[in-house]
């Protein structure tokens, strides 16, 4: 089925969308924190009280780690408490089954997710120093819900100022679609899980690290950290052929602009990826490929909608 054009429309409320917007920035500032929490092994910092902070609701003369550990704690509860504000007001704004209410639904869902998931990783004690492989796994889970958080915080500020598609494309460009934002979930998951071994086995040095990775009786985890490095040059590849493929065969200003984005964000992708193993993954790099994660998964989530409810060009023409 081949979609039909709509023009965009006025802006429904200025007021959501500022805040929709403002919400997914947050968002991702909140994130950044919660990595420089496993970074610097602050997991543990109100030992394993969840919502409290060792027994308190405010801790007093808190150290560097509850310090670190509590912040993050506050700012994901002001988040929590943004995004139930976000889907009430959309639930006041929308009517029913339009895109923007329901991608603010979505981001509830996934915002109680991620505060569940982020209880049960202190009350199991899968913080700080803990090596076992459920702590892996818990955080992959961990990094794939919050990639769909912040898809569904983008889709309701992106729908919150224009009209409903009429149709949507199908066929082989949708899946080739999908199968890019597959490949960016797998790809976060794997980094993920890469980044805590790295924190948890340091390497002494960047050949030291290689032979540690390909040995036998490495930690499993260790073990793991090749995969994202192959991952990310495949994905990043693809991405890069998928906005060239894609805009070849639809006709969308918005589908350019944030097409041409994530292509820049996946360049820069592969320089950090770099200068993380060639430095032997500084807090700084960190931080920063994670924020280009996070640009480039938004401005895919754009481009991807942007391309299913595009004017064919052969249509245009």
């Amino acid at each position: 089925m081949i979609a039909t054009p709509s023009t965009p429309a006025p802006p429904l409320s200025k007021s959501f969308s500022l805040f929709a917007w403002s919400t997914l920035a947050y968002n991702i500032l909140v994130i950044l924190w919660g990595s420089l929490v496993r970074a610097t092994g602050s997991g543990a910092g109100c030992g394993q009280h969840w919502p409290l902070c060792n027994g308190e609701v405010l801790p007093v003369f808190p150290q560097a780690h509850m310090a670190i550990e509590f912040t993050h704690r506050a700012t994901s509860g002001i988040a929590l408490f943004s995004v139930i504000a976000l889907y009430f007001w959309a639930r006041r704004c929308f009517p029913r089954r339009t895109s923007a209410r329901r991608a603010a639904f979505f981001s509830l869902i996934f915002m109680l997710n991620e505060t569940l998931v982020g209880a049960l990783l202190v009350l199991l004690g899968l913080v700080a120093g803990n090596r076992s492989p459920w702590r892996a796994a818990v955080l992959a889970l961990h990094l794939i819900n919050t990639l769909l958080l912040l898809g569904a915080l983008t889709l309701t500020a992106w729908w919150s100022t224009r009209e409903e598609p009429r149709q949507w494309n199908q066929g082989p460009l949708k899946r080739l679609i999908l199968a890019g934002i597959v490949l960016v979930i797998a790809l976060s998951a794997a980094g993920g899980v890469a980044a805590l071994g790295d924190t948890l086995f340091p390497a002494p040095s960047v050949s030291a690290g290689v032979q540690h990775e390909f040995s036998r009786s490495a930690p499993i985890l260790v073990q793991l950290r090749v995969v994202h490095p192959v991952l990310a040059v495949l994905a990043g590849a693809y991405l890069l052929w998928l906005v060239s493929h894609s805009l070849a065969r639809v006709k969308s200003a918005a589908a350019e602009r944030w097409g041409y984005a994530a292509a820049l964000f996946v360049l820069i992708q592969f320089v950090l990826g770099a200068m993380n193993i060639l430095l032997l993954t500084p807090l700084w790099t960190q931080l920063t490929h994670l924020l280009i994660t996070d640009l480039l998964w938004v401005s895919l989530v754009i481009f991807s909608v942007s391309i299913l409810t595009a004017v064919p060009r052969q249509a245009a023409a």
